[in-house]
């Protein structure tokens, strides 16, 4: 698994989202086996420590669970991961028509713009 870590912004939640994103597109499916969290932290250049919080948060949100001795594995219910993929994505589309409009673009300009950017 491939980690886009932004050093400038807490590590957890980057972790917690990305799994879910990989999670509700289909890169894991519904009790598989995850890496192990020091795989995992080598992988990410993150401490291990910064891995089991983000594993133990989402357990708490029923994306993952723990079996003790076996490592951590994605929880049968899929639609939560996707249900928190939702959620991120209308908060970063809000973020970024926000700061958009903040220059002075109107909604077509910046529809323009982003299928410009798509090309």
């Amino acid at each position: 698994m491939e980690w886009k870590l932004d050093k400038n912004r807490p590590l957890c939640p980057q972790i917690c989202e990305q799994l879910c994103v990989k999670i509700a597109l289909g890169e894991y499916s519904p009790n598989q086996r995850l890496e192990s969290v020091r795989d995992t932290a080598l992988i990410a250049g993150v401490n291990p420590n910064t891995v089991q919080r983000s594993f133990e948060s989402l357990e708490q949100q029923g994306v993952l669970y723990s079996v003790r001795g076996s490592g951590w594995f994605v929880a049968d219910n899929i639609s939560l991961s996707k249900e928190i993929l939702h959620q991120l994505l209308s908060k970063k589309t809000a973020e970024y028509f926000s700061a958009m409009k903040a220059l002075g673009l109107d909604s077509n300009t910046i529809k323009k713009y982003v299928e410009e950017w798509d090309k």
